[in-house]
């Protein structure tokens, strides 16, 4: 008995047309160049980024910050946890039972001030392989991205 080819195997699948695809190839790209220059801080690029918002609001509920980052909550708050176990943020009730506040603790601002010459360094390395003009201008498209496919 011979099986008829699927649905799939009859199309062409072109990952390279693929816009979630190529995004999310060069956000990993770019992840690595920031995990690599950060390693002698001890956190990785994710966890500057979530300190560094965290830093910018002083005190902020997770759901605030999740509406921030454009990140599913559940997700945050996986990613959070790190952070909390190291002690690098608080995370303590809000005003109702439902909601959950951060804040970065002394060891937190410490990491962080500590981090942000090697954060400084790989950003430089970014917009020095770029250029000016066309890092400036990814920023702009992928601002305009969020605007025009967010809700």
């Amino acid at each position: 008995m011979t099986s008829t080819p699927s649905n799939l195997q009859n199309e062409t699948l072109d990952v390279e047309e693929c816009t979630c695809f190529n995004l999310r190839k060069a956000t990993r790209t770019v992840t690595q160049l920031f995990d690599d220059a950060m390693q002698p801080t001890g956190i990785r690029a994710t966890q500057f980024t979530l300190l560094a918002a965290i830093s910018s609001t002083g005190t902020v509920a997770i759901r605030q910050l999740s509406q921030i980052l454009v990140m599913d909550r559940t997700t945050l708050t996986r990613n959070l946890k790190p952070l909390e176990t190291r002690r690098l943020i608080k995370i303590v009730p809000g005003e109702d039972r439902r909601t959950r506040t951060l804040t970065l603790t002394d060891k937190g601002r410490k990491t962080l001030e500590k981090s942000l010459p090697f954060w400084r360094k790989a950003q430089a390395e970014v917009i020095e392989r770029l250029t000016p003009k066309r890092w400036r201008d990814l920023l702009k498209q992928l601002d305009s991205t969020v605007k025009i496919l967010g809700d």
